[in-house]
């Protein structure tokens, strides 16, 4: 192992070095205001991370729409990886996790159309598209835009992981940073994501330590909170939405395409049931013969009781995918997460860091 630990850092560490160099030339291009930073008259919330993989945006992302759409006609804009489609698309009801991408579609059904949701590769092209087909959106929140600085935010919200945090990761493809981790300097706000329950005072005091960041930077501490089960398909005869189904499950399949599964795999391996593991890459559109796989593994599960449960984006994807079984279709659940915050006493909670940092944009702009 050890070995194999030596020639990894041989390969790929130079690789690293030669791609922080390149990251960080290209922001000093853009603090030398060489490549020009684009402001727009609506308020840009910008939510991103500097590491690849599943740090949890997108649940924040639906946090913050969630606790100002009902104040702020509310656009989400992001570039829709991995759909099958190009240019500025506007979610409808003709829309599929192929044509936006899952995480769009998720926040898009989540909120049944009360949220402008759209997708865009360039964005400051779809910012001006979106204000030009809805000039009454009064905040715009950009999903992982951190590295996107043709566009400047008004607020800039960087997620980082409390087990894979950025202090002590390297650059891609030695490790998974996109930039250097001083990059964490142009953040307004740093989000410790997906917390242990019941951290000590202790453990926030080194967390702090460690981040260092400066007077002007909130960091704030939040965790995934699961939800009761949801049925992937509604209309399925037995599909009862309840948590019962998993405390009281035999055996149960798991299914998980996301950028860190770890957590949702922890959760469902914590109730008695016997649990069996399908892993597959990140935004993985299931095929044929993945559906086939699926249907195979879980005619293997022992028991009376016996679920398929899969993440809330893979969900989305399955339940439009044209090869699923109808007779699976009672027994796959999804996993609800939303997002939990910490608050640390005196501290501001994140929705009055929010405000202040949209008033304090505002007011530098009269």
């Amino acid at each position: 192992m050890k070995s194999k630990g030596l020639v990894s850092k041989l390969l790929f560490l130079p690789c690293s070095k030669i791609y922080g160099a390149a990251t960080y030339m290209r922001n000093k291009m853009f603090d030398w205001k060489v490549l020009k930073e684009v402001e727009f008259e609506v308020p840009i919330i910008s939510v991103g991370n500097l590491a690849v993989g599943g740090t949890g945006k997108t649940p924040l992302v639906e946090y913050i729409v969630e606790a100002f759409r009902r104040t702020n006609k509310i656009a989400v804009l992001s570039r829709g990886y991995k759909r099958n489609t190009r240019g500025f698309i506007i979610a409808g009801r003709n829309s599929t996790p192929r044509t936006i991408g899952d995480e769009s579609y998720q926040i898009y059904q989540k909120f049944n159309g009360e949220v402008i949701v759209a997708v865009c590769e360039d964005r400051v092209a779809g910012i001006k598209e979106l204000l030009r087909i809805e000039p009454g959106i009064e905040m715009i929140i950009l999903d992982d835009a951190f590295q996107h600085r043709y566009v400047k935010p008004a607020l800039s919200i960087l997620v980082s992981e409390y087990n894979r945090p950025i202090y002590s990761d390297a650059m891609l493809p030695y490790g998974r940073l996109r930039e250097p981790k001083r990059g964490i300097n142009r953040a307004d706000m740093v989000i410790v994501g997906k917390c242990p329950e019941q951290l000590k005072p202790l453990d926030y005091r080194m967390v702090i330590k460690k981040y260092d960041l400066f007077p002007s930077q909130h960091l704030f501490f939040s965790r995934f909170s699961y939800q009761p089960l949801a049925p992937v398909f509604p209309d399925a005869p037995t599909a009862v939405p309840s948590l019962y189904w998993l405390t009281s499950a035999d055996s149960v399949l798991a299914v998980a395409g996301v950028g860190n599964p770890r957590p949702f795999l922890k959760y469902i391996k914590g109730f008695a049931a016997k649990v069996k593991v399908d892993v597959f890459p990140d935004h993985h559109q299931f095929t044929r013969k993945d559906i086939e796989h699926i249907l195979n593994r879980f005619k293997q599960l022992k028991g009376l009781h016996r679920l398929i449960v899969t993440t809330e984006k893979d969900a989305v994807r399955l339940a439009a995918n044209p090869y699923f079984p109808h007779e699976l279709k009672p027994h796959i659940f999804y996993l609800p997460v939303k997002v939990e915050f910490d608050y640390t006493p005196g501290g501001p909670s994140i929705e009055d860091a929010i405000n202040k940092a949209l008033r304090d944009w505002q007011a530098a702009r009269q």
